[in-house]
């Protein structure tokens, strides 16, 4: 049976950070991939398509090859708004305890980056030494929290460490993505369990 849970959602909701318009020099598409095709089969090689429909475009595309196996069947009951305060309640969860972290949404919560190191600590605490993390080292925290995700739960990098140490407060859309993927992968691998149907 599939994991059944209010967490995991069929379309998660769409950020602009790993995203830039057509041909922009941080746009990783490959040739031939869906955001390739998109900006190329319009008349004379224009774009048929805006940025902002690129943009859902390849964070679909990376959601659908970042969680292995089959799509879990999903809650619809309680909307959305249930989901992310299921997940925000969750977060709290998973780091409450660590110190110089305090999550209460999924904007400026997050913005040291002690956030996702804490959340990632949590599952994998031989991955690093939370105690020797400094809240003032935003893009050390950055880096070692999305590297920790992609190499030890097959996180996809939805976020980029510049855009978060560009931003103050990091965009709630841009986290709340991030934290949903990472979610997901945890499932997959079996670290985060669910109900059964």
């Amino acid at each position: 049976m599939a994991p059944h849970s209010p967490l995991l959602m069929a379309f998660p909701p769409v950020c602009a950070c790993r995203t830039s318009p057509a041909g922009g020099p941080r746009d990783k598409a490959a040739p031939g991939s869906v955001g390739q095709r998109l900006r190329l089969d319009g008349a004379g090689g224009r774009p048929r398509v805006g940025s902002r429909a690129q943009g859902r475009s390849a964070i679909l595309e990376k959601f659908g090859g970042a969680a292995k196996g089959p799509a879990p069947h999903l809650r619809r009951s309680g909307g959305a708004a249930t989901v992310k305060t299921m997940l925000l309640e969750w977060c709290r969860a998973r780091t409450r305890g660590y110190p110089n972290v305090d999550v209460q949404n999924f904007s400026g919560s997050w913005g040291s980056g002690l956030a996702f190191c804490a959340l990632l600590h949590s599952f994998f605490p031989d991955a690093f030494d939370f105690a020797t993390l400094e809240p003032n080292a935003r893009r050390d925290n950055f880096a070692l929290a999305f590297a920790t995700a992609e190499e030890r739960a097959g996180c996809a990098p939805l976020l980029e460490v510049e855009d978060m140490v560009r931003l103050p407060v990091p965009d709630a859309k841009c986290v709340y993505t991030y934290v949903q993927e990472l979610y997901r992968c945890l499932v997959a691998k079996g670290l985060v369990k669910t109900k059964k149907r």
